[in-house]
């Protein structure tokens, strides 16, 4: 498919970022915390990807690729200068609206009590967490597209779930329910 697209049928790019568009975006907002910083963060990835397709060096591994892409672009930003503070989204892809409307209110604190203590935790932690936990990727594909170790990973991955439980831990929800 790379290679059609490098041969010029650029209609066929859109097939790619239809593919990788959504897995892309949840794992950057899971980064930066916000949806309208992370769509543009992956926007970006797409452009540059596109811009840079003759450099793929391995292009039976796109996807590998493009999401390095976008890693990086998360770790600039949250890196950079430009990055400013911003309100915690209370509609977080990490947790699903199930029950009636009544839950909704307990719903959005645990929403926020997770999105904060997923925004607590170092980068690194937080990358892991979501790779493994939200994208459901096994540690070996986790490693292919972070470049770093299993047993570093499955470190980082614990260390971020004890953090989490730590953080989770004392949070009072309505209805005393406690994490």
């Amino acid at each position: 498919m790379i290679e059609c697209i490098l041969n010029g049928d650029r209609d066929l790019y859109s097939v790619i970022v239809g593919r990788y568009q959504e897995m892309l975006y949840r794992f950057a907002f899971g980064m930066v915390q916000d949806s309208d910083t992370a769509a543009d963060l992956v926007q970006d990835s797409f452009v540059k990807a596109y811009t840079s397709l003759s450099r793929c060096r391995d292009r039976h591994r796109f996807s590998a690729w493009i999401f390095r892409i976008v890693r990086n672009r998360c770790t600039d930003y949250l890196r950079g200068p430009s990055r400013k503070q911003v309100g915690l989204e209370v509609d977080s892809p990490y947790l699903s609206a199930q029950g009636g409307p009544e839950d909704d209110f307990q719903r959005d604190e645990v929403r926020i009590a997770v999105d904060r203590a997923l925004a607590a935790l170092p980068d690194a932690q937080r990358e892991a967490f979501l790779l493994k936990h939200v994208e459901d990727l096994s540690y070996e594909e986790m490693a292919d597209l972070v470049g770093v170790g299993v047993s570093a990973l499955k470190m980082r991955v614990m260390r971020a779930r004890e953090a989490l439980q730590n953080a989770l831990r004392d949070v009072e929800f309505s209805g005393s329910v406690s994490v």
